[in-house]
């Protein structure tokens, strides 16, 4: 009987803890036990920290051919770690680890400006598609049909083929409209899952305007999985613009430090300093694993299933 009564205390407990306490709050604090959401959380922290001072702390200018590491350097040759170059040279003289910590900041100008923009176009279809439904909803999800028909890199290599010059801004385009119809299907499934939920029904036949229900009571509850995807969708916006400057299709300016467009140019030393290519890649597959473990355990914390 104690042990029962014991229980219930402990029950009982818990649920006023647990009053009162907000989605976000309770998602922070279950991902703040997860320690996934911890390694994911400090591995973004660091690069995005990084790409902010990257400018700041880098030992070398990373755009000048230093003639220490030139009179060292061959067709058969590229200089590796030496007094005042942590990493050595890369294939044009310049030193290679401040080249690298730039590069932080241009995949990460790169990856945001992609995902905000395809967040925005998506946000603006999916959005309209649930709101009106009946033929709007139709001809906007025959669209997004026919772009989610194409694989996602296939597509932006073929946007950005279209541009006259490769350039940063290219790639940015090419990858954002790739990240559209994701967000447009994800936003529209939430929403007509919103439109016959209580709250709503409610508003309706209260004579609430449509307008009001869908901003004030379908949107806002419909942007968790968003908000979620948005997270995972930064890391694969890193690999894409990664590819297109690796397969010559961003900028063609070899000045410019950033990881996809270095590891496409170490190809050709690959067989004399495979450190060019290796650096780069580790730096990608790094970010985009630490963006993946923060999606991947704020969609767990965020899904009522795996409550406790």
């Amino acid at each position: 009987m104690t042990t029962l009564l014991n229980r219930k205390k402990r029950r009982i407990d818990d649920l006023a803890e647990s009053a009162g306490t907000s989605l976000a709050a309770d998602a922070l604090k279950r991902m703040s036990r997860s320690p996934v959401a911890i390694i994911g959380g400090i591995i973004v922290s660091l690069f995005v920290l990084l790409a902010i001072v990257a400018p700041f702390i880098t030992p070398k200018d990373p755009y000048k051919r230093y003639p220490e590491l030139l009179e060292h350097s061959t067709a058969e040759f590229v200089p590796g770690p030496m007094p005042g170059f942590i990493l050595g040279s890369d294939e044009m003289g310049r030193d290679f680890f401040s080249r690298l910590l730039v590069g932080a900041q241009q995949s990460l100008i790169v990856g945001v400006g992609a995902t905000l923009i395809g967040l925005v176009l998506g946000m603006i279809i999916g959005g309209a598609a649930g709101a009106f439904g009946g033929w709007v909803d139709s001809w906007l999800m025959r669209f997004t049909d026919i772009m989610l028909s194409i694989p996602s890199l296939l597509l932006a290599i073929s946007i950005a083929a279209l541009a006259s010059r490769g350039s940063q801004t290219t790639v940015i385009i090419a990858v954002a409209v790739t990240t559209v119809p994701i967000f447009a299907r994800l936003l529209r499934g939430a929403m007509l899952a919103q439109r016959h939920s209580d709250h709503v029904l409610a508003a309706t036949a209260l004579g609430v305007k449509r307008r009001t229900i869908v901003f004030r009571h379908m949107l806002p509850n419909s942007l968790g999985p968003v908000i979620v995807q948005s997270t995972l969708t930064l890391a694969t916006s890193i690999i894409e613009a990664a590819s297109l400057s690796f397969l010559g299709l961003g900028d063609p300016n070899p000045d410019r430090a950033e990881w996809g467009l270095m590891l496409g140019i170490a190809q050709s030393r690959i067989d004399i300093k495979p450190e060019l290519a290796f650096y780069p890649a580790i730096a990608i597959i790094i970010v985009a694993l630490g963006f993946t473990l923060l999606g991947e355990s704020l969609r767990e914390a965020l899904d009522p299933k795996n409550r406790r």
